[in-house]
């Protein structure tokens, strides 16, 4: 299989015996991808945006952040008090020889920090309590 750029927004999919064209356009959610006249929509989205816990994706209440592997607490970055942004890091856990910087899904104060640096931690260990201003 192989996929070659003619031109711009069009490629050139060659599968076994068959030859495919591909149309790719960008639009303000994406892509859209055309292949034998159906279009289908395309979003790439950056999986480092994503929260790790899935808890309080709605911007309010309590947030309770997991590390989603086992791991390495490397720097715990917040303190019992603490104000924090969604989007903000708490805490960087090793896993796998690499630094994952857990981060804040919603803004509000800090309650809990059940991190440690140099703790091993086990996957779904919750590390950090976060309460928004609105709960």
């Amino acid at each position: 299989m192989s996929i070659v750029k003619v031109e711009p927004s069009v490629w050139s999919h060659l599968d076994g015996q068959r030859q495919r064209e591909l149309r790719v356009e960008s639009d303000s959610d994406g892509f859209t991808v055309t292949l034998r006249g159906r279009q289908t929509k395309v979003k790439i989205e950056d999986p480092r945006a994503w929260s790790g816990a899935g808890a309080g994706k709605a911007g309010s209440g309590v947030a309770k952040v997991a590390t989603p592997m086992p791991g390495k607490v490397i720097r715990v970055l917040v303190a019992v008090g603490d104000r924090v942004e969604s989007g903000q890091g708490l805490v960087v856990v090793e896993a796998m020889k690499m630094q994952n910087e857990l981060k804040s899904p919603i803004a509000g104060a800090v309650k809990q920090v059940q991190a440690v640096e140099g703790a091993t931690v086990n996957a779904n260990q919750v590390l950090v309590v976060v309460e928004s201003d609105a709960s």
